[in-house]
């Protein structure tokens, strides 16, 4: 009995140990977890927020979208006439001038049809000058035999000549004024041919022209399809294309509810376009609107809008996609806060401003166009007022804020 007791007293005093060990632990957790609470409205005055002030400036009324750079003019480079390629005078991607040589195909077969036809006109024009001789010969024996014939039928009159005599000579005047009319008839059947050959000369060298083929328009050339030396058919085969990259048209579209304000602007002047390569935003080209659709997109409730760039430095290229401003006009003393300072409410826009004793008020603004990391406040904010722009979700009217810098630490502060 005496060994029991004693055990049940060991394990009273150990379960004694292990509450009050509990009770310990528990205590310095409590202590740990009160010294760990933020001090900001004891030590420091106020919740911690970032801000920023409320400035006025002229901010570009401006519509940002996404354009594609399309070529001033693309042409198509094609044969006329069939043929091998004997020379090709440029280089794939080259840059060329209206006027320059950019394939040759053999001019053999068609110098020999040139040479051919123009034989066939010099005998047309043979077979004129001897129709023409014909119908001066014959002519001149028509009216002597007219003569004949009168003077016999006179002297038949006068019984001098018997009426057979006078006859054969009348008939035979009107034989020969028969021949002269198929002489007539000769004479300009042989004109008529060598207006056809004439014009038969002209399409062969026409086609023989065709042999040389120049660019129309100043531009840089593409792929070469065909090579030298390959058999082209004519109009069938696209040897290469040529794009026209000074000046050059940026497409973008615009929503239709934007138009009224566009057309009103264009009335009063020139719209200058930004567009800036999504690869190199260093790279922003400045052009002019030139082009406005004459209908919406019903599908997507857009219309189309193209820009007219110069780009004498080749930094647009066609097909590229583009970041497009368009202008429209400048609005002065506009009041604008940084983007991150107004919040959605379910009474909209709002703003938090710091009032004088460091509370914050909610602002309800109404809200205008975004200029680069800013927006445009129509109103609700003055120029000058102190805005919150990071710790808003901390914040409620009437609560005391600590201004802090980009850092976070308390604005004034230097560090220790």
């Amino acid at each position: 009995m005496g060994h029991r007791s004693a055990l049940l007293r060991d394990r009273g005093t150990t379960v004694g140990w292990c509450v009050l060990l509990v009770a310990s632990v528990l205590a310095f957790a409590s202590c740990t977890s009160k010294g760990s609470q933020p001090t900001a409205r004891k030590g420091e005055g106020g919740v911690p927020v970032t801000v920023a002030l409320a400035t006025q400036r002229d901010v570009p009324v401006q519509i940002e979208v996404i354009g594609n750079v399309e070529a001033y003019s693309t042409i198509t480079v094609k044969a006329q006439v069939g043929g091998a390629i004997t020379q090709v005078h440029f280089r794939e991607g080259e840059f060329v001038k209206a006027g320059d040589l950019l394939f040759t195909i053999d001019t053999r077969p068609l110098n020999a049809m040139l040479n051919e036809v123009e034989a066939n006109l010099a005998k047309d024009e043979a077979a004129l000058g001897q129709a023409e001789a014909n119908l001066v010969r014959d002519t001149a024996q028509q009216k002597y035999a007219q003569s004949q014939a009168d003077r016999y039928g006179r002297l038949f009159q006068s019984g001098i000549v018997s009426k057979d005599q006078a006859e054969q000579m009348r008939s035979n005047a009107d034989a020969l004024a028969a021949g002269v009319k198929a002489d007539e008839a000769a004479v300009r059947s042989a004109r008529a041919a060598i207006v056809a050959t004439k014009a038969t000369v002209d399409n062969a060298r026409v086609q023989l022209g065709y042999t040389t083929m120049r660019s129309p328009i100043d531009g840089r050339t593409g792929n070469i399809m065909v090579k030298q030396g390959n058999i082209v058919a004519a109009n069938t085969m696209d040897l290469t294309t040529i794009n026209q990259v000074e000046p050059i048209y940026v497409t973008f579209s615009v929503p239709e509810s934007q138009l009224p304000d566009i057309k009103r602007y264009m009335a009063v002047g020139k719209l200058p376009v930004l567009a800036t390569p999504q690869a190199d935003a260093t790279a922003q080209e400045r052009g002019v609107l030139t082009f406005v659709d004459n209908s919406v997109d019903a599908t997507t409730g857009t219309i189309k809008l193209k820009g007219t760039f110069p780009n004498t430095d080749h930094k647009l290229w066609p097909g590229v996609f583009v970041r497009v401003t368009l202008r429209l006009t400048t609005q002065p003393n506009a009041v604008v806060v940084p983007n991150q300072a107004v919040q959605t409410g379910q009474e909209g826009p709002f703003v938090f401003v710091v009032k004088t004793d460091r509370s914050v008020e909610s602002r309800p603004v109404i809200i205008g166009a975004r200029v680069d990391q800013d927006i445009v406040i129509a109103s609700g904010i003055q120029p000058g007022e102190t805005v919150v722009t990071e710790g808003q979700l901390r914040l409620a009217p009437g609560i005391k804020v600590q201004i802090r810098d980009a850092s976070g630490r308390p604005a004034g502060k230097k560090r220790g």
